[in-house]
């Protein structure tokens, strides 16, 4: 009977009976106990540490003022040229098409690069930013530990013997025997006030 029931069980469950282990091990995905192959990208790979560091160079160059004086220096040079030069040398006749185009592509490449180099220095910012939080939250873990300290210390000087109040306290030790010699014998010594004698 058990072969019957065997033989009876439709195809489909059979091969995922078989099968079903690969099945699940490979998966639409592949195996996921082995790493997937690289995918071929269109665009290079490049390094964004480097990438970053460079245009924070030209961000830095492109905020000094030699910058500006070479930019102006080079535009004085062109419309100079362009202007006195004989025709046959001129390559940027006026309005200066040329020029604008140029000024243009650079302006256009300066903006997102100094945005980049901006973007950097505020993830530089902002763990520095981290770090002093940080040694703040070290800073007022240790006060508050010797405040506590100082306090603890405070409250066992306080049940210490001054040398003030020992002295006081002999005194009035002196003073009790003093009186008790210049009483008669019958007469009880009479006790000093308590407020009278200084705290510790």
């Amino acid at each position: 009977m058990g072969i019957e029931r065997a033989d009876k069980e439709p195809p489909r469950d059979r091969a995922a009976s078989v099968s079903g282990a690969s099945a699940v091990a490979r998966g639409p995905l592949g195996r996921l106990d082995q790493p997937r192959m690289p995918r071929r990208r269109l665009l290079p790979d490049y390094d964004p540490e480097a990438f970053a560091r460079l245009s924070e160079r030209i961000a830095r160059f492109l905020g000094t003022g030699r910058f500006i004086v070479w930019m102006t220096l080079t535009i004085i040079v062109w419309v100079l040229w362009n202007v006195f030069a004989p025709p046959a040398v001129r390559f940027d006749e006026y309005p200066f098409i040329f020029l604008t185009l140029a000024l243009s592509l650079q302006a256009s490449y300066a903006a997102p690069l100094i945005l980049l180099a901006q973007n950097r220095q505020d993830d530089r910012d902002r763990v520095t930013q981290e770090q002093e939080r940080k040694q703040n939250e070290r800073s007022i873990a240790d006060t508050e530990y010797l405040t506590r300290e100082i306090a603890s210390l405070r409250m066992g000087l306080g049940e210490v013997a001054t040398r003030d109040w020992i002295r006081s306290e002999l005194q009035d030790l002196m003073r009790d025997l003093a009186e008790q010699r210049a009483l008669p014998p019958g007469e009880p010594p009479g006790r000093r006030d308590e407020s009278d004698r200084p705290e510790r």
